[in-house]
């Protein structure tokens, strides 16, 4: 049933920071998105705030610019100490609050954990400590360069209220440059600038000052902070929290906004399914019990309205930030104002596209919502009609399929979708099977709700052939049929074997069989795994669970090369080793033979026996396309894994695409 605006009234609730008031407590907090062009804003950035400044949030804190050579972090990082970005954000803070948004910029110094590959530059930190962000030390700044530092984020925050910013972030989150003066581990100076509390804050407070009188008494400054646990030489809660009440003391800071992890604990900084949800709520309450002045914002993995609501109404914050659930759904804020939120279409927390695209150093999008990074192109999240509604037919409810079917029904076309299996979803159903990954599921329950709602007529049970589809007459077909699993087992590091040599003795079984539950594999399983991704890994997870003895084998480097880009590899490794889980990494499959595997090492060419009672191959799919060589005097479309096997992101960027263009 519909909900009400009364159904999240905390959320809802405006709220005051000098004078601007925020009509909800959404924020689309900082996050690096990657987009500038040349270092300047242009259209795909300005695009990607407005969308969500249409949707509805409260406040958009932009992209964290550097505010000094020494600091410069990513590759789409905005300009430096450059007045040459004003104009183009101006163009975006016009537009971002003619939408009703406040709008504000994070201004940030990485420290010690700089990217000398793009800054060219020593990383300049308080005591020379190293990198964790690559394996370069640091340089140790003089009180002349701290100086310069103070001033230099002085002049950006004059820079961001020239450009129509209406207030500026001060990043000390996640071990950057003010937290590593905060945290003594990393601060061993012996001047004023390190020691004592004061000392070791005098940094910061002259910053935060000196932004406060060169911007006047109505920009809103906030402090970004983080809390982790994961070493005890970071500050810990006690002493973050002393912090935090120094700086709210002096009257000139409007809020905190309290993050996760950090450069020590890097997979809990964006924390993926692996992790829990409202991870810093607990930490904000105690900082909601001791601020006076400021403002309290929740953030890390407060994915739903649900979620937010929670949080605020149970006094942990004043604000939330909701980051990857309005990269998924901008419209969230809007969607929950209408009293609409079951229409929000939830995160999945993976990070393929979002941090997986940034951490290599391209603009980001996201796996669910192919139109990120790319609203200045296709219209942001929201669809033109069509000029001539046309009968269109999609074969297949896989990620490409279910689309392309339901973006083709919001343009008004007339759609039937048809699937083979009893259930929409494909193989993205199954991986929503694997061990804590059932926000998938969740997605294709929203899939199936908005395509009733479109009057979509789905038919499951439903195996399409060449006259079915002239019987419907319909005037575009969508193919989306997917990829099956190599039958023959090919590995791409033996390729001059075609197959794998053994496979006919049995006992084989795909990563889709085994969550089908199609396969019998006894008690002691070797996966062997090419693409370091969730279709082995989490296989091999789901199957160790049920107490199997597991040994898995890639021919890369380390396991979970593919998921590494997620920040996951680690903390799934941890979890598959405490399960039991044997790695032999560097090695492939010489010879099955039904009870064994030879294995051959990559590195020395020897060869060893494993026993085994079943073997998984997770190795690349192939196409399945049924029907596309007999319907080619019709407006026919291959999309999705059925034009080449890949990864779901493309998938749902394909079906949206052809669903706009037809």
């Amino acid at each position: 049933m519909p909900g009400t605006e009364m159904d999240h009234p905390h959320l809802l609730s405006p709220l005051t920071l000098r004078g601007h008031t925020l009509r909800n407590r959404i924020v689309f907090g900082a996050h690096t998105a990657n987009m500038s062009d040349n270092g300047l804003p242009g259209a795909r950035f300005g695009a990607y705030l407005l969308e969500r400044a249409l949707g509805g949030a409260a406040m958009i804190v932009s992209e964290p610019v550097p505010v000094h050579r020494t600091g410069v972090l990513t590759r789409g990082n905005f300009r430096h100490e450059d007045d040459s970005i004003i104009p183009g954000f101006q163009k975006i803070t016009e537009s971002v609050k003619a939408e009703g948004a406040v709008i504000l910029q994070q201004l940030y110094h990485i420290g010690a954990h700089g990217d000398s590959d793009l800054s060219f530059q020593p990383h300049w930190s308080p005591s020379g400590g190293p990198s964790y962000h690559d394996s370069d030390g640091s340089h140790r700044v003089t009180e002349a360069e701290i100086e310069e530092l103070i001033a230099a984020h002085i002049a950006a925050a004059r820079r961001s209220q020239k450009a129509g910013f209406q207030g500026v972030e001060v990043w000390a989150a996640y071990h950057s440059l003010l937290d590593q003066f905060w945290t003594p581990w990393s601060n061993r100076r012996d001047d004023q600038w390190g020691g004592s509390l004061e000392n070791r804050t005098r940094f910061s407070c002259r910053i935060i000052e000196g932004i406060r009188r060169a911007c006047g008494e109505d920009f809103i400054v906030g402090l970004a902070v983080s809390t982790s646990d994961s070493h005890d030489i970071l500050l810990q809660g006690e002493s973050l929290a002393e912090i935090v009440q120094l700086h709210d003391a002096t009257g000139h800071i409007d809020y905190v906004t309290c993050g996760h992890g950090g450069y020590l604990d890097f997979e809990r900084l964006i924390p993926t399914f692996l992790c829990g949800e409202k991870l810093t709520a607990p930490f904000t309450e105690t900082l909601k019990g001791i601020v006076k002045h400021a403002r309290i914002t929740s953030e890390a993995h407060i994915r739903t309205p649900e979620n937010a609501e929670s949080v605020i109404a149970s006094g942990q914050a004043d604000l939330v930030s909701i980051v990857r659930g309005q990269i998924a759904d901008p419209h969230l804020a809007r969607k929950t104002t209408e009293g609409r939120a079951e229409d929000v279409r939830g995160c999945i927390s993976c990070n393929q596209m979002c941090w997986g695209r940034r951490s290599r150093d391209y603009w980001i999008s996201c796996l669910i919502n192919p139109s990120v990074g790319r609203e200045w192109e296709w219209g942001g999240d929201r669809f033109a009609a069509a000029a001539k509604p046309r009968k269109v037919m999609v074969i297949g409810a896989g990620p490409a399929g279910l689309e392309a079917a339901r973006v083709a029904a919001e343009r008004g076309h007339q759609v039937s979708l048809h699937e083979a299996a009893p259930a929409v979803g494909g193989q993205f159903r199954l991986a929503g099977l694997q061990p804590r990954r059932g926000q998938i599921l969740d997605l294709l329950n929203w899939y199936e709700d908005q395509l009733q709602k479109l009057q979509v007529r789905v038919q499951l049970n439903s195996y399409v052939e060449a006259a079915d589809v002239r019987a419907e007459q319909p005037d575009v077909v969508v193919l989306a049929t997917g990829s099956l699993p190599d039958a023959d087992g090919f590995q791409r590091w033996v390729p001059e074997n075609d197959a794998l040599p053994g496979i006919e003795n049995g006992r084989v079984w795909s990563p889709e069989e085994v969550m089908r539950r199609e396969a019998k594999l006894g008690d002691a399983v070797i996966l062997y795994d090419e693409g370091g991704n969730w279709r082995g890994l989490g296989t091999a997870w789901a199957i160790a669970e049920q107490g199997k003895s597991v040994t898995i084998v890639t021919p890369e480097a380390f396991i979970g090369k593919e998921i590494s880009r997620t920040s996951s590899d680690g903390l799934l490794r941890a979890r598959l080793a405490k399960l039991g889980c044997q790695f032999l990494t560097e090695h492939v499959i010489e010879h099955w033979s039904g009870s064994s595997a030879r294995l051959r090492s990559l590195l020395t060419g020897a060869t060893t026996k494993h026993d085994a009672s079943a073997l998984i191959m997770s190795t690349t799919n192939r196409a399945f396309d049924p029907l596309s060589a007999d319907l080619s005097d019709l407006e026919v479309h291959l999309i999705g894994d059925a034009a080449a096997p890949r990864q779901a992101p493309y998938s749902f960027h394909e079906g949206r695409k052809i669903a706009l263009a037809i």
